[in-house]
């Protein structure tokens, strides 16, 4: 289903629920898509936030989502998948496409890097992390989704209609999919993503009782594209997906009105740096807000 607003905040946590409330505040119509409160509900104690005293991070979120409904704010409970452009910005999600002309970014602290051998050094030369954005240079080609969940199931389904063939490469997990998939999936763990001047294919790491038994070899499986899909969509997968730019640290590049290097995008909270802490997400969360309605109500003059 798709549904329209002024501005599309992805994330609801401090930094997310505080743009919320300026938004609101503003007169414009809002929607906050999140799966969870982030790493905030996961805090046991918070004892330096002004003004609450000792709180429970479930807490403190509980009570910022309350606030944010009171003023109107549209609360989804869903996992995004893919930032996308055409005219307007489409939050594409497990359930519904947000479609706004502003976006939000505050999804919290990058995880950590992939550190599968052949990664960094082959991006950009077969190696991709948004299946939407470059699904076109590998047409009728293999590629392969690295990733174990519902945005890998996502990706390998968005290349499918234009590479010859597509599967998932769950690197030893467990297939996390909480829909029938249609894909080939290979559990095998990954030793290296290997080739010359572009990615050639994935080295596979042989079976650890076919090694001892003198019988195992690494396998290598043909591949000229590479879409990293791990966990879920974090703020930098989004990021590159719009080609907004990140730092040297790899969290997103924001100026001091929190707008990123794309027109109508902005960025708040632990996504962009600095400081890790609910004093700072609330603060960016409410400059972002702030900056993306002053942005929207230009539009609506022009």
């Amino acid at each position: 289903m798709d549904r329209h607003y002024d501005i599309t905040v992805i994330g609801s946590g401090p930094a997310g629920l505080s743009a919320a409330l300026y938004i609101k505040r503003a007169g414009l119509t809002c929607a906050v898509i999140g799966k969870d409160g982030g790493a905030l509900e996961k805090a046991e104690k918070i004892e330096n936030y002004f003004g609450t005293g000792a709180i429970s991070g479930a807490e403190l979120v509980k009570r910022g989502v309350e606030q944010a409904k009171e003023l109107g704010a549209d609360i989804f409970r869903e996992e995004v998948f893919s930032l996308g452009w055409n005219g307007n910005y489409t939050v594409s999600c497990s359930k519904d496409n947000f479609i706004s002309p502003a976006v939000i970014i505050a999804t919290g602290s990058a995880r950590k890097s992939v550190t599968i051998p052949g990664i960094k050094e082959f991006e950009g030369k077969g190696v991709s992390y948004c299946a939407v954005c470059d699904a076109f240079f590998y047409r009728d080609k293999e590629v392969a989704v690295l990733g174990n969940s519902d945005f890998a199931l996502h990706e390998a389904e968005e290349l499918s209609h234009t590479a010859s063939h597509v599967t998932i490469f769950t690197d030893g997990k467990k297939p996390e999919f909480s829909r029938e998939n249609p894909l080939p999936v290979n559990t095998m763990k990954i030793q290296a993503i290997e080739g010359d001047e572009r990615v050639s294919g994935i080295r596979l790491k042989s079976d650890v009782s076919m090694q001892v038994a003198g019988t195992g070899a690494d396998s290598f499986v043909p591949a000229e594209g590479v879409f990293v899909a791990l966990g879920t969509a974090g703020s930098s997968e989004m990021a590159r997906q719009i080609g907004a730019e990140l730092n040297e640290k790899g969290n997103i590049r924001v100026n001091e009105e929190m707008e990123t290097t794309v027109p109508g995008l902005y960025a708040a909270g632990d996504c962009t740096g600095g400081l890790l802490q609910v004093a700072k997400a609330v603060h960016d969360g409410a400059q972002a807000g702030l900056s993306a309605c002053q942005y929207v109500r230009k539009l609506l003059k022009a």
